[in-house]
Parts: structure tokens; C-alpha cells; sequence
């Protein structure tokens, strides 16, 4: 007897879990996006029965349905359950299981991202910030016995200059680990989106601003970017004393201090992120090692950053072109 389509979704993403060593929460959203295929065309559809004009109805209903806000879904959002379907079709036919050819589904055409990112001054007085709060001076002076205001101001202005230093995704940030960083070699190994592992690089600056943070530090605490607030007895019951920061917390300690630098345009974690891009392509980097330090698996998703080199292909041919002509 054929399975149901619901049945196939189970083994698909087993399949996800086990043989691509897909994330928890990649496995979650493309349950989701599946299932909410299946609610939609009924219970009772088996593979066989989806046609290209379901796809099609599938997406007119998608571009239709709003959310509880009454807000209509966003067109990646569309696009993320177009994927998903696709990708749970790719799985059939690997399987000989007759349904429709995933190439058949086309994902809605999106407008070019735009990439927000820093300009070097505004760059140079957000990193700068945390020490228009407290000197260096003053730090050097207490790192001994650092109290927790003074820790907090190390841990902030060392996850400035890290985020600068190796466009972490802020995921990646967070769950960073003392054991994971080696400072000597001013490089370590990441574990990003897929569990694909990247090398980084660790600048001199925020090499020297680790080193200070961590060496402040008396808590047993294993991971890097830690709360020194103080604990209530009920977060201590929940092992708070053993986690990191949130991502929320790593963006609320960005905005604070782009706030501080007089930055009016929103800064987040990915803000620095696409700075840190922005500034090696600007510096001559090439597309495919940013590629490769930003941890992209498609060098299509690189090139959101074309309009970098762009800006620099005008420079060049403002400087080059058409110079032994006389000038009117």
C-alpha cells in the first residue's frame, strides 16, 4: 500500500536529520512548511497526485494568506516553503516514489537585498565606544580585580572588535567557547549554518581585547561572552552560571553602543557582519575568499556585496579612462 504523503514527510526528514546532518531547527521549519502543503491540498493526497497546477494554486494561496497581525506572508517566507516542497520532491525521485519533477517548481523572483553596513568613521567610533565609557587606563589599572561593571565593559568592547575582526554570524558568537579560541595562533575553527566548519581570523586588536576579558575573568563559566549581572538564586537552580549570552543580548550590546557612537541608521551583529565583508572587498580582497571567510555556501549569496566592487570599478575608471583627451 503507498505510503501517505505525511508518511514520506516523516522518512524525509529522518533522512535530514541522519544523512544531511541538518540543524533541529531546519528539520522543525521544513516540518512546518510540509505539513502546512498537506493541510492545504488534504490529508489524502499521495505523491502522485501533486501537479504542476497545485504548485500553482499552492502559491496563489501563499501570497494571499496573513498572519495574526493581519500582515501578508513576506516573498522569502513564500520562497522558503517553495524550497522546502522542492527539496521534499528532489527526495521522492531519489527514491523512484512518482510524483511531480521538483524542477517544475520556480521560486518567486526576489528584489536585490540591500546590504547595510558601516562606513569606516562611524566603524572607527563604534569600536571605540566602550572606552569612552571607561579609559584603558582605568582598565589596566583594575583588571586584578575587575568589578562586575568593568567586566561588562571588557566583554562588550571584546565582542565589538571579535564580530569586526571575523563577521561571526551572531549564532556563531554566542556560542563560542573558551577552549574554542586560540590565541596564540590568531585563528580558530567555526562551526556555522549546515555544521560546515570555516577557519577565522583573529585581528591584533581584538586578539589583545580577548586576552584582557577572559584574563579578568575568576567564573568557571566555559563559554567567551558571559552575563556578569548579578544571578537570582532561582537562575543559579537553572545552571545560568553555565550558559552564554543570548543572541538578543549580543544585539541590545551592538545598539548600545552605535546609540553611544551617535550612529542614527540601525546597527546589528549582521550589520558588522557585512562591514567586515565591505571592508576586505574594498581592500582588494577577491569575491571567492570572502566567500570562503563568511562561511557562504553559494558564492550567489557573496554577491550581494557587488555593489562594493562596483563603487571600486567607477573609481578605476574615473582614474584610468580616456586620459590623453584635452579637456573642454
Amino acid at each position: 500500500m503507498p505510503h501517505s504523503l505525511s508518511q514520506y514527510i516523516t522518512d524525509f526528514l529522518e533522512h535530514l536529520e541522519i544523512e544531511r546532518n541538518r540543524s533541529q531547527k531546519t528539520i522543525k521549519n521544513y516540518d512546518f512548511y510540509l505539513h502546512r502543503f498537506v493541510h492545504w491540498g488534504g490529508n489524502s493526497k499521495k505523491p502522485e497526485d501533486i501537479t504542476g497546477e497545485d504548485v500553482r494554486k499552492y502559491r496563489l494561496w501563499l501570497n494571499r494568506l496573513v498572519d495574526n497581525n493581519g500582515e501578508p506572508l513576506k516573498k522569502n517566507t513564500q520562497n522558503y516553503h517553495l524550497i522546502a516542497l522542492r527539496s521534499f520532491l528532489k527526495y521522492l525521485a531519489k527514491r523512484d516514489v512518482a510524483t511531480l519533477a521538483p524542477e517544475k517548481i520556480e521560486l518567486m523572483k526576489m528584489p536585490d537585498r540591500i546590504v547595510t553596513f558601516l562606513e569606516q568613521e562611524d566603524l572607527q567610533h563604534i569600536l571605540q565606544a566602550p572606552l569612552t565609557i571607561v579609559s584603558e587606563e582605568t582598565i589596566q589599572k583594575n583588571l586584578q580585580h575587575a568589578p562586575p561593571k568593568l567586566l561588562i565593559l571588557l566583554r562588550d568592547k571584546s565582542l565589538l572588535e571579535l564580530l569586526f575582526s571575523t563577521g561571526l554570524r551572531v549564532s556563531e558568537l554566542v556560542s563560542l567557547k573558551k577552549e574554542d579560541i586560540n590565541l596564540k595562533r590568531e585563528e580558530f575553527t567555526i562551526r556555522g549554518k549546515g555544521g560546515k566548519t570555516r577557519i577565522v581570523f583573529l585581528s591584533t586588536i581584538a586578539k589583545y581585547w580577548l586576552k584582557q576579558y577572559i584574563g579578568a575573568r575568576k567564573d568557571m563559566n566555559p563559554y567567551i561572552f558571559v552575563s556578569h549581572d548579578k544571578r537570582t538564586n532561582k537562575e543559579k537552580e537553572r545552571g545560568a552560571d553555565d550558559t552564554p549570552i543570548t543572541p538578543r543580548t549580543a544585539q541590545r550590546i551592538v545598539q548600545k553602543y552605535a546609540k553611544l557612537a551617535g550612529i542614527t541608521k540601525p546597527v546589528t551583529p549582521h550589520t558588522m557582519r557585512h562591514s567586515y565583508a565591505t571592508d576586505l572587498l574594498q581592500n582588494g580582497a577577491d569575491i571567492r575568499s570572502v566567500q570562503s571567510m563568511l562561511g557562504h555556501a553559494s558564492i550567489t549569496t557573496t554577491q550581494i556585496y557587488t555593489h562594493i566592487t562596483d563603487k571600486e570599478l567607477r573609481k578605476t575608471h574615473k582614474k584610468f579612462h580616456d586620459k590623453k583627451r584635452k579637456k573642454d
